[in-house]
């Protein structure tokens, strides 16, 4: 079936290149993500099958009067890389394709899209290969704008998963109405989401639709901005281990505001959330699978994405779905995240010649309060109440020129870590870090990069304790670079296991093209883009990447 999708698209290029005699373009990418594992007395011997292991991505599109056609062929061979899901299973193969018209004030597109409704809570499709996603729908979408100020967008199809497409139908419907003035921003907006998917069962109530509605409203003015997003999702059966729990049925519910400040020199933004029962899955037995397949919505957590090895070890995960099994009982999660920016003037004793930037990050997130009866599958759930504490994480950030070739971060994170919760199984960590990073340019294009990192760690299930990590980095021009970067976790309380993680590598860019090689450790466990995570096992290897277009 795919191949014969590639084939009506290949005639349709061939046929519009012969006729039209309007302006044509194409543009074509390629990514190629290569590693050769290798054994290592730390993370231990590789004993799967096929050492070597490249995920690679050929994208092509290509366009003439109001038509755009698309292709992405995928080959993971002889092996995806590790952990990636195992339905990326083919040394080479079609994984998405499109052809879409745009005209006047309408957009349609057949085959492979990508999309969102609002902030996503009820609704988003996107890929990100670092973390193995792409959940994009095959089918069709339809966008209308009849005014400047309206936009209307329909869509219907099946949500990828590996080279095949889910079993449950996904149809929505998003409108966008702009009432803004000239000196007030208004948006309002609202969504509907219907995934379907037969199940036999005995409940009568039971439905195979569920259904999500979402309203929104922007409003900004002057240096005031504010965004609100509510959401209800239709009663539906709890998913644990690809079973389906259908005694009794359970809605879901979210709401997102957002509310900020800013001017120069200065800027504050808060965000709330809270998420009850609001997992959703376009196949209902897909939940809570370790590769993020199948996820309609987008729940990332919200707290602040650093950019440090060390600060990504205890890492939040958005807790969003509803268990009452004796083991684990949640409903889902509330807390939120307030963000300050300052910079102190210059010509002032803490600003100095430069200036200095000041950014600090509060989020704490705890679970719902709910009473729960496992015997009968029952919960009630508090709306505002809060029970045990998730996640806190208290950091601040200062950025300060000390001249024109000297440059330096300083960082202090404070972090609470509910790792039973979040990991399914350990205990409380408390943890307190501090980085310092320092930049010094030999020359306009050439610089050197220094960071140190220290975690003081208490409770961690595995006894790990403390760790020590560093960075070195020579950018020799604005087209080559190296580093070279090691984690000790000098701490840990089996002195067998006090191991040193390091990687050393560099990279070329020219012109659209990157090269980057390295060879290291991979410390197992989370790994983080965006708030939305997936779990790494450790390994040793050489890794090799490739990106270019044209």
């Amino acid at each position: 079936m795919q191949f014969r999708n590639l084939f009506v698209v290949l005639v349709s290029l061939y046929f519009l290149n012969s006729v039209a005699q309007t302006e044509q373009y194409y543009s074509i990418g390629i990514e190629s993500n290569s590693q050769y594992y290798v054994d290592d007395e730390v993370t231990g011997d590789f004993t799967e099958e096929d050492r070597f292991r490249s995920n690679n991505y050929l994208k092509i599109e290509y366009g003439v009067e109001n038509f755009t056609f698309g292709i992405q062929a995928e080959g993971y061979a002889p092996q995806h890389l590790l952990n990636f899901s195992p339905k990326y299973d083919q040394p080479i193969n079609i994984g998405t394709y499109f052809a879409s018209y745009t005209r006047d004030k309408w957009d349609m597109t057949l085959g492979y899209f990508y999309g969102q409704f609002g902030n996503g809570l009820i609704f988003r499709s996107w890929e990100d290969r670092q973390l193995g996603i792409n959940n994009a729908i095959r089918g069709a979408k339809i966008s209308y704008r009849p005014t400047d100020k309206i936009s209307l967008t329909a869509l219907y199809g099946n949500q990828r998963t590996g080279f095949e497409v889910s079993n449950g139908n996904i149809a929505g419907f998003d409108s966008n109405f702009d009432l803004s003035s000239e000196n007030i921003t208004f948006q309002l907006g609202a969504s509907i989401l219907n995934r379907y998917q037969g199940v036999t069962t005995t409940n009568e109530e039971f439905q195979p639709a569920t259904q999500a509605y979402s309203g929104r409203l922007q409003f900004a003015k002057n240096n005031f901005y504010s965004n609100i997003e509510a959401v209800v999702k239709s009663k539906d059966a709890l998913v644990a281990e690809n079973v389906i729990y259908d005694k009794n049925l359970f809605y879901g519910n979210a709401l997102l505001f957002e509310l900020g400040y800013s001017q120069k020199g200065f800027g504050v933004n808060a965000t709330l959330r809270r998420l009850e029962n609001m997992n959703f899955y376009s196949d209902r037995e897909a939940a809570g699978n370790l590769y993020n397949e199948q996820i309609v919505n987008y729940l990332p957590g919200l707290t602040k994405q650093h950019d440090y090895t060390l600060t990504n070890i205890y890492v939040y995960q958005a807790q969003s779905d509803l268990s009452i099994n004796a083991s684990q009982q949640k409903a889902g999660e509330i807390g939120g995240q307030i963000d300050l920016y300052y910079k102190i003037k210059k010509g002032t004793t803490l600003g100095g010649k430069y200036g200095t930037k000041l950014a600090l990050n509060y989020s704490n997130w705890y679970g719902l309060d709910a009473k729960y009866n496992v015997e009968f599958q029952r919960a009630e759930v508090n709306f505002l109440g809060t029970d045990q504490l998730y996640f806190r994480d208290a950091n601040i950030e200062i950025r300060k020129k000390f001249s024109k070739k000297t440059s330096a971060i300083f960082t202090y994170v404070n972090s609470y870590y509910n790792q039973e919760v979040i990991e399914q199984e350990g205990s409380i960590v408390k943890s307190n870090m501090l980085i310092g990073e320092t930049t010094y340019k030999l020359t306009p294009k050439s610089s050197i990069r220094l960071e140190a990192q220290h975690l003081w760690a208490e409770g961690d299930y595995d006894k790990k304790g403390n760790w020590a990590a560093t960075t070195a980095e020579f950018n020799v021009n604005t087209n080559l670079s190296f580093y070279v970067n090691d984690m000790y976790n000098y701490g840990n309380e089996n002195e067998e296991h006090q191991d040193h993680y390091y990687n050393v590598g560099g990279s070329f860019s020219k012109n659209r093209s990157r090269f980057a090689l390295s060879y290291g450790r991979t410390r197992g466990g989370l790994l983080c883009v965006g708030g939305v995570c997936r779990i790494v096992p450790p390994a040793t290897g050489l890794t090799f990447n490739i990106t270019t277009s044209f």
